[in-house]
């Protein structure tokens, strides 16, 4: 673990003290380094915690999105070099500084095996993202898109922190395979059904359930491109996470607890792609279709079976590429034509024709489309939901049909129709904005060749 964490802390002496001319050159490089050692993780591993230490291990759960985190940070360095060329040196330091920074935090989350350090860690998350959003997004709604994002990670986090301290009060130890050892003993109590209610509410709004989904079309709308792709990809995944060691620490859920959430998750996914079938704004359109794939993951972990937790784990890798490239693909039409607006955007693949094969790609593997990573994961959390009780059926497969519904009116609306008369002429798209879109869709494409990389099975 430290071979991956020393050279990346080690990142921010390079982004502070690269000159000028090298500072992306560097940083990024660097970076891409750190992603390339961070695959040794997600060799197969017969021992439930391999790289054990006293405070961090990897396993079929943490190794893959720890491997996702790391190939993400020097994506997100090159999707934000045109957004920052106008601002001064320091600020460029101070913003990648800030992107640095957040990512030893995702990793101590993901690899921790003690309970605090993950809440303290999972927490510390939240700084670096704030800063992010309220000093580099786009527009004056930036603030009220931080406060929502503070607050309803801090209130929903607070039962978390009492559930965890009341763990300790019965175990006497909050190490993740001590707890495994003695198994809390879980009665159906009032007392532990609030545990285990605290012990998913943060994990819940940080996913996000629907309900308490209002803070994140708010946070990426007003984003900028690293924030946003941060917020998708790395700290949805941080819940859904959560979710997978909570229920496993907490053994078969009562059926009270588990009811509302997998009907709240599964009426979410389907609200949320309604909801999408009539969005205005780009961004905005791929924020609500994150918490509609984040519906199916929550609604696999509920069911905690082996089969389940291997599609969440699946869906969540697919989804942190595919969202993630949609939102670089956003970026570049909002740094061409300086809106964000559906109908103002439309009718780009005459000026910009490779482009917009990277948007075919990209709306294809999110409507999960066969050969793709996305299609398995739904295919496995529909079989596995469908197994637990055959009425989910309805709401996955509207949920699904509506999922290609608004992914073709996101394709149609960018890219077909005529040209708005404002648009006189498009900078062309260059090399970096293709090796991003490629550095995305090739890990997506390759993992189909092997899931089992990605699919978390416990041995």
């Amino acid at each position: 673990m430290l071979k991956i964490i020393i050279p990346t802390i080690m990142l921010l002496p390079t982004a502070l003290l690269s000159p000028h001319k090298h500072l992306w050159t560097n940083t990024t490089s660097h970076s891409l380094l750190i992603a390339a050692l961070s695959l040794q993780w997600l060799l197969p591993s017969h021992y439930p915690h391999k790289n054990l230490s006293q405070w961090t291990a990897t396993d079929q759960i943490s190794s893959p999105l720890l491997v996702l985190s790391c190939w993400l940070l020097p994506l997100m360095m090159l999707a934000s070099q045109n957004h920052l060329q106008h601002e001064p040196p320091t600020r460029k330091r101070i913003f990648i500084t800030t992107l640095i920074l957040v990512q030893p935090f995702i990793m101590l989350a993901f690899s921790a095996t003690e309970l605090m350090l993950f809440y303290v860690s999972f927490e510390a998350t939240l700084i670096p993202t704030l800063i992010l959003i309220t000093r580099w997004g786009n527009q004056p709604e930036r603030l009220s898109a931080g406060i929502y994002l503070l607050f309803y990670t801090l209130m929903s986090s607070l039962p978390l922190l009492v559930a965890i301290l009341f763990l300790h009060t019965q175990t006497g130890s909050l190490h993740l395979t001590m707890l495994k050892l003695t198994h809390p003993t879980l009665t159906n109590s009032w007392s532990t059904l609030l545990l285990g209610f605290a012990l998913l509410t943060a994990f819940m709004v940080k996913a996000p359930l629907y309900g308490l989904h209002l803070w994140l079309p708010k946070a990426h709308v007003e984003a900028p491109i690293a924030g946003s792709m941060l917020l998708a990809a790395l700290l949805l995944k941080l819940g859904g996470y959560g979710i997978m060691r909570a229920t496993l620490l907490t053994g078969p859920l009562s059926t009270s607890l588990h009811y509302p959430f997998l009907t709240l998750a599964l009426w979410g996914a389907f609200m949320t792609s309604s909801i999408c079938l009539r969005q205005t704004d780009l961004k905005s359109l791929i924020a609500y279709s994150s918490v509609s794939h984040m519906g199916l993951v929550i609604a696999a972990s509920m069911i905690q079976t082996h089969w389940s937790f291997s599609g969440a784990m699946i869906l969540m890798i697919s989804h942190g590429l595919t969202s993630s490239m949609l939102f670089c693909l956003a970026n570049t039409n909002y740094e061409r034509t300086h809106s964000r607006t559906l109908l103002l955007t439309r009718g780009l693949q005459p000026l910009l024709p490779l482009m917009a094969t990277w948007w075919l790609l990209a709306n294809l593997t999110n409507m999960a489309l066969p050969p793709t990573t996305n299609l398995m994961a739904e295919l496995t959390i529909m079989t596995a939901l469908f197994n637990w009780s055959p009425f989910t059926i309805f709401l996955t497969g509207v949920a699904t049909l509506l999922t290609a519904s608004y992914t073709l009116f996101m394709l149609l609306t960018t890219q077909r129709g005529p040209l708005p008369t404002h648009i006189t002429s498009v900078q062309n798209s260059n090399t970096r904005e293709h090796l991003l879109m490629t550095l995305h869709i090739i890990p997506a494409l390759l993992l189909i060749t092997k899931p089992e990389l990605i699919s978390g099975i416990l041995l």
